[in-house]
Parts: C-alpha cells; sequence; structure tokens
C-alpha cells in the first residue's frame, strides 16, 4: 500500500525555512509543512489544504521540487510506502500562529492536545546558515533539504 504525502519549502524574505516541529506517538520530528493527500485532490490542492488546517495559512505553490524516486517504508506503518512530493510555497497573507525561536517549545494547552490526539506541532523558521539536511528529521526531508540548498 501507498501513502502520498505532499510538503511545501516555505522561505521567508529574510531567506529563513519553514518548519513543523511535531511529537508524534512518543517521537520528535522536524519536518516540512504538509501531509496525506486526500481522495478526490490533487497535490496542490492538497498542499493548500494542509496549510490552511496547520497554519490558517493561505499559500499559492510554486515549482515541484522533487517525487520520492526511490522505496521508503513509512515510519509509522511498515505496511506502507512512503511517495512525497514537494513544492515550493509562497504564504499570501502573513502567518498568524505562534511561531517559535527553539525546537520542540510545546506550550501547556498543546501537551493537553497531545494526551488526546498523540501528536502535536508548533513552527519555527531555521536561519539560512543553520539549515541543512541535520536541521530535519526524515530521510526525504533530507534530500529535499540538500536539494534546496544547493539551488539558492
Amino acid at each position: 500500500m501507498f501513502s502520498l504525502r505532499v510538503y511545501g519549502i516555505l522561505i521567508n524574505e529574510q531567506k529563513q525555512v519553514l518548519v513543523s516541529d511535531e511529537y508524534i506517538r512518543g517521537s520528535f520530528y522536524t519536518k516540512f509543512p504538509g501531509g496525506g493527500l486526500e481522495f478526490g485532490e490533487g497535490t496542490r490542492d492538497c498542499l493548500k489544504r494542509e496549510f490552511k488546517e496547520e497554519m490558517n495559512l493561505d499559500v499559492e505553490v510554486g515549482d515541484h521540487i522533487y517525487t520520492t524516486d526511490y522505496f521508503q517504508m513509512s515510519a509509522f506503518n511498515t505496511q506502507f510506502q512512503i511517495i512525497s512530493i514537494y513544492y515550493f510555497a509562497n504564504a499570501l497573507e502573513p502567518i498568524t500562529v505562534p511561531l517559535r525561536d527553539k525546537p520542540f517549545d510545546f506550550d501547556e494547552a498543546q501537551l493537553k492536545i497531545y494526551e488526546a490526539k498523540k501528536e502535536i506541532e508548533t513552527f519555527r523558521f531555521i536561519e539560512w546558515d543553520k539549515f541543512n539536511a541535520e536541521a530535519v528529521t526524515l530521510p526525504i526531508d533530507k534530500i529535499v533539504a540538500d536539494m534546496v540548498k544547493s539551488k539558492f
């Protein structure tokens, strides 16, 4: 079985890269914003929906960066193969969700959400000079981080 994931690389005017710090089922992940493709939607619509759901942010989806071209098993379910599609994304409005200064800076309200949902997330920007494959957790994200870094 396959899990199709769509992610956005959002770089602001200060040349900082947006990441999501997530605590999922007892493990910490730093990844790019995005998520799973739902039946009936295209990949660009999926990315717009994910930014709206996660950050209440309208984005314009830009150029395609990368689609997984090798076998990657899901970290959460070994019955699934992950196929991830990455696009550049541009915010069409100011970001209004709280942005954190350090990784995994969850507040008390978020920790209560974790108790119910078993996952929470926060967002932050990484300075360009500190952004690289080591800044993200997932294997496919690491490839994309290197690609993005080499393009600029």
